[in-house]
């Protein structure tokens, strides 16, 4: 079992990521294109990647790439770095400017605990060479077996997000209480303990004033997954709910309009972005959510906001949005609406 200690700044600094982090997909996703398990939700997404991986000459990198990342409970942390978060092309870049020592430091752990391919021991060459083919070969496999589904993936994730922000707002100490109860049972709070049941290791983590950041998965299949040095920024991967439909796109366009008053009104992706504003606050994460660039929701939020459906207001850089009285309205009637259609 892990157990992560929190202090009231802890608390306060806990938080749950904008999106799920391309390179922990790319390793999550690995463990789960040859695992056997999640083959429901993942038996579709399994079969095409496969086949495109074979298109287009990628498997003998992703056989290179399996055990440098292996389904285990260890794998190097200079392949997952923070800047991730930023985007793909932000995290591969910190891969490759991974001091030679650091690298050669977590090769040797996993050397130690599952094995380490003989070629990696490359990537601690002082040419960078080895390291920026490493960095290629992530974004190929990146190409084939992620990009196509993102769009998806932070759908749910933005969905997920929405429905933690809730329960952070019905949370005591700024709400996070609310936020790390909603976690069970796969991770269990008792203040001032966040404990990790299923962790293969029995340990204690001390944020000591650094806080928690939380990162959703599609890939992740059982339990959370926290980075394995305790010197690095404390986070912890959780899996998003399972859905056997995910890889399906989300209705849109006249298609999606026909059965839906609200769509045939406003136009199937404002009326999205009304219904998003009633869980997802501000303008990046309605983007997000209905899968639209930024620009293009606070256009549709400011329209709806002229209409009457919206309020704004603007807090530091962001602004957020909630629906008007008039906008919960057309909601509650065009719900009954589309429920009384045949």
């Amino acid at each position: 079992m892990l157990r992560i200690h929190f202090t009231t700044t802890d608390l306060a600094r806990t938080h749950v990521a904008e999106g799920p982090d391309p390179l922990w997909e790319v390793v999550f996703s690995l463990h789960m294109l040859r695992a056997r398990y999640g083959r429901v939700p993942f038996a579709e997404w399994r079969r095409d990647v496969r086949a495109d991986l074979r298109r287009h000459g990628n498997t003998d990198e992703v056989r290179q790439l399996l055990p440098l990342l292996p389904d285990a409970s260890y794998f190097p942390d200079f392949l997952t770095p923070p800047e991730g978060l930023l985007g793909l092309e932000e995290g591969v870049e910190a891969i490759v400017a991974t001091p030679r020592e650091r690298i050669d430091h977590e090769l040797g752990i996993l050397n130690e605990r599952v094995g380490a391919p003989s070629w990696s021991q490359q990537l601690t060459d002082r040419a960078p060479h080895a390291r920026r083919r490493l960095g290629r070969m992530i974004s190929g496999y990146h190409e084939r077996a992620l990009a196509p589904y993102w769009p998806a993936i932070q759908r749910r994730a933005a969905a997920d997000r929405a429905v933690r922000t809730r329960a952070r707002q019905t949370g005591g100490v700024g709400g996070v209480h609310g936020l790390l109860a909603g976690f069970r049972p796969a991770m269990r709070w008792r203040p001032p303990v966040l404990e990790i049941p299923a962790h293969p290791v029995d340990r204690n983590l001390h944020l000591q004033g650094r806080g928690l950041l939380l990162v959703p998965s599609q890939f992740l299949w059982s339990r959370p997954v926290p980075l394995a040095d305790p010197d690095l920024p404390p986070t912890v991967l959780y899996p998003l709910d399972r859905d056997p439909d995910w890889t399906k796109p989300a209705p849109h366009g006249s298609a999606g309009a026909a059965g839906d008053p609200l769509a045939r009104l406003l136009g199937s992706t404002r009326a999205q972005v009304l219904r998003a504003a009633v869980t997802v606050p501000n303008t990046s994460e309605l983007a997000r959510h209905v899968g639209i660039s930024a620009s293009a929701a606070s256009q549709h939020a400011a329209v709806l906001r002229e209409s009457g459906l919206l309020v704004s207001h603007r807090h530091a850089n962001s602004v957020f949005h909630q629906l008007s009285s008039l906008g919960s309205a057309l909601l509650r009637q065009t719900g009954k609406e589309s429920a009384a259609e045949p």
